[in-house]
C-alpha cells in the first residue's frame, strides 16, 4: 500500500463537532473518519465513559482509524460504507447514541493521490472506488455497461446537459481501446462538452457522477439517515456536511419530513397538544464555512452544514 501522506483539512471543524452539543459520558458515530479531524476533536470533549464508532470505506482511512483505536480504547472502527450503521452498531454491543456525524463526499487524500483514479488533474489508472478492496472500478463499469446507462448516470449524477454525447463517445472509444485511465475518460468528456463554465473543467460533471454511482454515495445517504433516527436517545443530534446539491437535496429534504407534523386530513379535528410529535427538530439555519476557513482551504466554499435534533417524538419516518 502507498505509504505516502497526503494533506488533508477539515472542514468546519469547530462548527461540526460543536453542533453536536457534546455530552461527556455519550456514544457518538463519526460515519465517515476520513482522516480524523472531527474525531480527535469529538474524543477530546469525551471523558473515560464516552465511546466513538467511526465508519470509513477507504483501506488508508481504516488505517489511520485503527492507530487511533490502539491508543484509545473508546473508539471502535468499522471497516465498511456507513448504510450498515444498525447492523455495525448491533454487532458491537451499541444501543442508543447521542450523536452522529458525517462528512459527505470525497476527501482530499483520495482526490490528491493520483493512483486512486479520482482525479481528472492527473493520468492514472480509472479506478475511483473509495474502498479498492470490493466492488467494480469505473473502468471495469464503463468497460461493460450500455450507452443508455452511462448517460443516464452522467445525467443523474452529474447534471451534465452533454451526457447522452459523452456516453455514446465512450461507447465508441471502447470499441477500440479500454477507457482505463482518467486522462482517457478526461478527454472524451472535453471534446463532448461544448459549453464551457467558468472556472470548472469539462470533465468535472462527468467524474463527479461516474464516482458516485461506483460508489453508491446518495443511495448510502438515503439508507443512513433513518437508521440513525432510531437510534438517536432523545436530545441526541445529527450533524451532516454536504458538498454539492444531490447530497444537500436529500439531507434537507429527510430532515424536513422528520421535522414536520404529519399531514392530516382536511375534516379531522384535533387539539395541538394531541397531535403526535415529529422524531426531529431542527437546529439552526444551514451553515456554511467562514472566511477565514475560505482562504486556508478553498475546497470548503461548497460545503452545508445541517443539524437535527432527536425528540420523543415516535411517528413513522
Amino acid at each position: 500500500m502507498d505509504k505516502r501522506v497526503f494533506k488533508h483539512k477539515t472542514v468546519m471543524l469547530h462548527e461540526a463537532v460543536d453542533a453536536l452539543n457534546p455530552i461527556a459520558g455519550g456514544a457518538y458515530v463519526d460515519g465517515t473518519f476520513g482522516r480524523g479531524g472531527h474525531s480527535r476533536l469529538l474524543l477530546s470533549k469525551l471523558n473515560k465513559q464516552g465511546r466513538l464508532i467511526v465508519f470509513d470505506k477507504d483501506p488508508q482511512a481504516i488505517d489511520d482509524a485503527l492507530k487511533l483505536a490502539g491508543e484509545d480504547s473508546r473508539v471502535s472502527v468499522v471497516h465498511s460504507g456507513f448504510s450498515s450503521f444498525q447492523a455495525a452498531l448491533d454487532g458491537l454491543g451499541v444501543g442508543k447514541i447521542d450523536g452522529a456525524l458525517f462528512d459527505l463526499g470525497i476527501s482530499s487524500p483520495q482526490i490528491d493521490d493520483a493512483s486512486r483514479g479520482f482525479s481528472f488533474r492527473f493520468d492514472a489508472p480509472l479506478d475511483m472506488r473509495m474502498d479498492t478492496t470490493r466492488g467494480l472500478s469505473a473502468a471495469e463499469w464503463l468497460a461493460t455497461a450500455d450507452e443508455d446507462e452511462i448517460a443516464e448516470v452522467i445525467k443523474n449524477y452529474g447534471e451534465e446537459r452533454f451526457n447522452r454525447q459523452i456516453a455514446r463517445a465512450i461507447v465508441r472509444q471502447r470499441a477500440e481501446n479500454p477507457i482505463d485511465t482518467t486522462g482517457k475518460l478526461a478527454r472524451i468528456a472535453a471534446q463532448n462538452v461544448h459549453t464551457r463554465e467558468r472556472g470548472q473543467d469539462p470533465a468535472t460533471r462527468t467524474f463527479q457522477a461516474v464516482r458516485i454511482f461506483i460508489n453508491r454515495e446518495l443511495e448510502e445517504i438515503e439508507a443512513v439517515l433513518p437508521q440513525v433516527v432510531s437510534r438517536l436517545n432523545a436530545g441526541g443530534r445529527m450533524a451532516v456536511i454536504a458538498f454539492h446539491s444531490l447530497e444537500d437535496r436529500i439531507v434537507k429534504q429527510f430532515f424536513k419530513h422528520c421535522a414536520t407534523f404529519p399531514r392530516l386530513p382536511k375534516w379531522a379535528v384535533v387539539r395541538e397538544g394531541d397531535l403526535p410529535v415529529p422524531p426531529l427538530k431542527l437546529v439552526g439555519k444551514a451553515i456554511r464555512a467562514g472566511a477565514k476557513e475560505l482562504e486556508d482551504n478553498p475546497r470548503a466554499r461548497s460545503a452545508i452544514l445541517r443539524v437535527a435534533e432527536r425528540t420523543d417524538g415516535a411517528f413513522p419516518i
